[in-house]
């Protein structure tokens, strides 16, 4: 089959949140890769989405059976005008939009050896057991990767045959391990010691070494295996006969290659090897594999899935997975495991369904699975996968669905009512969910939604509320979006695709964020119509937000995140589930900030150097210009209230900038004595100031612990980081000045090698003290003045200076290049371990890395959920919290915890984080006096303080007098007179807090809710 060739050039801004998870090797080895998907039904869909926001090179599809209603209910190509037409021939078009570098095209005649040779992948979805024995023979025989992958009702099941000596060429998705040297000793072993005592080396890791003074024969020497030898030092192998070391140097891991063995489909199906992350877990996936075995047969037998909830049917099904040859050990020992008959018996009754949120599970796990068969990053599946979602049923003991409340319709709903009955569908139609986010999880999220039929009725409705607009970055992992998008709101766009979806849903989009300054818009009236909210935000403090007016409306929450092939879903429901909680390492990370004292003199992590780099380029390149602007418009005099302030800063911007550049080589000149300032004279004075053998007080080296003694640099053009950090320095004062930049390296050495280095500059003082500082601002009398405002004529009479706005999503303007430079550099200076371009970007950006993959499999997490928060009430033991590893295959869902017990040692009742004190209006409306009178008297409560958010209405410590003030005052006058604030006009309810006498340190008690 002809294959048109697929474009050698990387859109790095259409995937640069995708390429810090798949670096650009793996990325070039799936653009040009053809992969061969058998099978379109809704897990096919999935797939097939995946592949091609991915970007893989070619995608041919292959499915003649004609579109039927069941395939609507998870089948997101489809539609209900493409009933009866092939399935693959229906979804071409759209599948090729998603992206246009991909080739998709179809093959309609039979899968034959000769065509399997063109394809790297074959992967087989919702197919018989014949055709994926056939196939599967075929391609371990010819090398080609081959997977299989369904779905039956809420049970998947997944498998991989990579071949006999498949090579693993990056397994793990972490960053190579790197350290800082403090010593190496010679001799044989050698032993190096670590600047700290926090590492992750292993016995046996290989690494290699970089940076070193002294015993140089390690720099860019062969890997070198080491021994872990005490908290700080390592055994790194005979440096007997090597040169002294001296100072400075990096180690480095080096990740090793792996070899895994698969073996064919014909063995693995009596030789099962499944994932799981217990025993229990490996036997009830060894119980799946047979049933899927038993519905293999019966399908054979009867030429049909056994009908939804047929009681004999799925007792067929019982019989023939019993009668199956039993299951052998790796070892080929027979496996004496007993069949959990109800398992089967289950799985048989709701096997006739096809799911949307079981599709986007399963066919993000094989997507990524398909990656790794290619590019050789992440270590496969080891070889079946099973997925069950069976909680999402009635528990023992409850009512199932009847047979007849599950048959088919003839509607796009077929395939959930199979499992689910009509009765539950019209339940979902009634819903009213509002969702948080229109990124990469909230349209997959809004996908799900318009399958499942949620708010689909006339009574029912999904809000999106999304204040961003679309980007390029966008498009690889964001489903409803196009290029002809960007810029677009997000909340409207993805509502209009929704509806394309399924042209039923009730959605509407709002452009205005969730979060306090908008409690107006989404306050008691909005929420009294919504029955739950969904969250897919990308910072820890907005999901703190949301899951907060969650407890306060009681609305259940549903809430997801990922993090490159990292990923979760958890569900929260009032009175049943604890609350939300950010995980406190995230909300460290989140709020990370560092003392300006160790980002511009005592770095010892690269994410000092990092922001000390961006601290950099917004002196430079921005404050440096609107204060030039600023002052061009408006000369700063030393009567203004920041005028002395002002004119400070305008000294020492002036001391950065020197003189209007007139040319390239000006810039390059100025480039270059700022490269001399920060990297050679400023340390040189540095360490003027703390000696290499300064003693504090206590006797302690001053250069010790976190305080790496630096070393200067020396200039040299022939360094690519010399020359990048030059090179993107011009380019960005030009931008500033207007003038014209270059692109040119070979040019821009050449140059270099003419200019003579710059002289040292007069340098502020690193530590100023009281006296400097007295002097500094005696110096601006009316003659220094004069002086100052002579100097800045060079700037005056001229178009303003562009301040430069730090852009982290583009890679063309040079501004993430001088901050990875200008890092890199510093790090240099203080034997940090250096952050590549990559992530430099990452972290100054504050990037979350994201792949279409992960993101598409916590959104079929979170509709399984959904489920059961419509279908409730449900007790705590149906609902499950979950996460995923894609990388490391890594599946694990669990049973929330419930909502912690509260009580005070002299009151007879308790509550939870969900409860409310309540008291009702009155006529005429409560005092203050007669409100505390009602809590002692219905609750027991003594109040010692009454808040109404910050604002303190009562407290038992003020005196009698103005106790007796504000006792004396109507709850609703004494909040508006403290908050200076009037009500909302149509609010219902006041919201306070109060602590109570006899109440212990960590007691909590609930909100006071007073109805008005």
């Amino acid at each position: 089959m002809a294959v048109p060739e697929t474009s050698k050039l990387l859109d790095k801004e259409r995937y640069s949140r995708q390429l810090y998870v798949l670096d650009l090797p793996a990325m070039q080895k799936i653009q040009g890769a053809k992969v061969l998907l058998s099978g379109l039904q809704g897990l096919g869909a999935e797939v097939a989405k995946n592949l091609v926001l991915m970007g893989v090179g070619s995608l041919t599809l292959h499915d003649p059976h004609p579109t039927c209603w069941s395939d609507l209910a998870a089948q997101f190509f489809l539609s209900e005008q493409d009933l009866e037409r092939s399935r693959a021939e229906a979804s071409q078009e759209l599948v090729a939009k998603l992206n246009r570098a991909v080739h998709v095209c179809i093959h309609t005649g039979d899968i034959t050896e000769e065509l399997l040779l063109d394809f790297q992948v074959v992967v087989l979805t919702t197919s018989k057991l014949e055709e994926q024995l056939k196939l599967g023979t075929l391609c371990h025989k010819l090398g080609v990767c081959f997977l299989v992958a369904d779905t039956r009702g809420l049970v998947g099941q997944l498998f991989c045959d990579f071949g006999e000596d498949f090579t693993v060429q990056d397994p793990t998705e972490a960053e190579p391990l790197t350290a800082a040297i403090q010593h190496i000793s010679q001799g044989s072993p050698g032993i190096l010691t670590l600047t700290k005592e926090a590492h992750n080396f292993c016995d046996g890791d290989l690494v290699t070494f970089s940076g070193i003074k002294g015993m140089v024969e390690l720099n860019g020497c062969d890997p070198r295996p080491i021994h872990v030898h005490g908290d700080r030092t390592l055994e790194i192998g005979d440096t007997a006969n090597f040169s002294c070391y001296l100072s400075g140097g990096t180690v480095t891991e080096v990740k090793r290659p792996k070899t895994v063995s698969h073996k064919p489909l014909d063995v693995a199906l009596l030789q099962p090897r499944v994932v799981a992350q217990s025993s229990q877990e490996a036997r009830r996936a060894r119980c799946l594999h047979q049933a899927f075995r038993a519905l293999h047969q019966f399908q054979h037998l009867n030429g049909r899935l056994p009908r939804p909830w047929d009681p004999v049917d799925a007792e067929m099904v019982v019989g023939l997975a019993q009668s199956l040859e039993p299951l052998k050990g790796t070892e080929g020992e027979p496996l004496e495991e007993p069949l959990d008959e109800a398992l089967v018996q289950t799985v048989a009754l709701s096997s006739a369904g096809g799911l949307s949120p079981m599709a986007a599970m399963l066919g993000a796990v094989a997507a990524q699975e398909v990656l790794k068969a290619i590019s050789g990053k992440f270590m496969p599946l080891d070889q079946w996968l099973y997925f069950d979602a069976l909680d999402c049923l009635p528990e023992d003991g409850e009512p199932h669905p009847k047979p007849e409340d599950c048959a088919p319709r003839h509607c796009r709903y077929d395939g959930q009512i199979a499992v689910f009955g009509a009765g539950f569908q019209e339940k979902l139609s009634r819903q009213h969910y509002l969702l948080v986010g229109a990124g990469a999880i909230g349209c997959e999220l809004l996908k799900g939604f318009a399958l499942v039929g949620l708010g689909a009725g006339a009574s029912g409705g999904v809000t999106v509320a999304d204040m961003d607009h679309i980007e390029r970055s966008n498009l690889s992992r964001q489903f409803l979006f196009r290029t002809q998008d960007i810029g677009r709101p997000k909340a409207e766009v993805a509502a209009e695709a929704a509806r394309r979806l399924n042209s039923d849903l009730q959605v509407t989009p709002l452009i205005y964020p969730l979060d306090p300054t908008t409690e107006h818009i989404y306050g008691n009236n909005f929420f009294s119509r919504v029955d739950g909210v969904a969250a897919a935000l990308d910072s820890f403090q907005a999901r703190r937000y949301v899951a907060a007016r969650c407890t306060h409306y009681l609305k259940p929450l549903l809430e997801a995140g990922t993090h490159g092939t990292l990923g979760h879903a958890s569900v929260f429901m009032p009175r049943v589930t604890e609350t939300y909680r950010a995980p406190a390492s995230a909300i460290a990370s989140e709020n990370a900030t560092y003392p300006v004292c160790t980002l511009r003199h005592f770095p010892s992590t690269v994410e000092h150097t990092v922001q000390w780099a961006r601290d950099e380029f917004e002196g430079l390149f921005r404050l440096s210009a609107e204060t030039i602007n600023r002052h061009q418009q408006a000369p700063t005099s030393l009567a203004e209230p920041d005028g002395l302030k002002v004119l400070t800063l305008l000294q020492e911007v002036l001391g950065v900038l020197r003189e209007r550049p007139q040319t390239w080589q000006d810039c390059v000149v100025w480039a270059l004595g700022h490269w001399q300032l920060c990297f050679h004279d400023g340390i040189m004075q540095l360490l003027n100031r703390f000696p290499p053998d300064k003693v504090l007080e206590d006797g302690t080296l001053f250069w010790s612990d976190s305080k790496q003694r630096p070393q200067p640099l020396q200039f040299d053009a022939s360094q690519d980081t010399h020359l990048l950090y030059v090179l993107a320095a011009a380019n960005l004062y030009a931008q500033m000045h207007g003038l014209p930049g270059s692109q040119d390296q070979t040019a821009l050495r050449e140059l270099l090698k003419l200019l003579p280095l710059p002289v040292p500059q007069n340098l502020v003082p690193i530590f100023p003290n009281d006296l400097e500082l007295a002097r500094a601002s005696a110096e601006f009398g009316p003659e220094q003045l004069k002086k100052l405002h002579k100097v800045l004529e060079v700037w005056s009479g001229s178009p303003p200076l562009k301040p430069l706005k730090f852009e982290k999503d583009n890679d063309s303007n040079f501004h993430v290049d001088f901050v990875a430079a200008a890092a890199s550099l510093r790090a240099q200076n203080y034997g940090i371990p250096p952050a590549n371009h990559a992530q430099s970007k990452r972290i100054v950006g504050q990037i979350i890395p994201a792949i279409v993959t992960t993101t598409a499999a916590v959104a079929g997490l979170v509709g399984l959920e959904l489920y059961k928060v419509v279908n409730g009430p449900r007790p705590l033991s149906a609902f499950r919290h979950s996460h995923l590893h894609l990388a490391e295959n890594c599946f694990s869902r669990w049973v929330p915890c419930a909502p912690a017990i509260q009580k005070c040692h002299h009151l007879t009742w308790t509550w939870t984080c969900w409860d409310r004190l309540k008291v009702p209006a009155g006529q005429p409306e409560r005092t203050l006096k007669s409100l505390l009178a009602h809590l002692q008297e219905r609750y027991g409560l003594r109040v010692k303080m009454l808040l109404h958010g910050k604002a303190l209405l009562y407290s038992a410590g003020w005196s009698p007098e103005k106790q007796a003030q504000n006792l004396a005052l109507r709850v609703t006058k004494l909040v508006q007179q403290v908050t200076s604030r009037m009500l909302e006009p149509g609010q219902r309810m006041l919201v306070l807090e109060l602590s109570c006498e006899g109440e212990e340190e960590d007691t909590t008690f609930p909100p006071l809710h007073y109805e008005l």
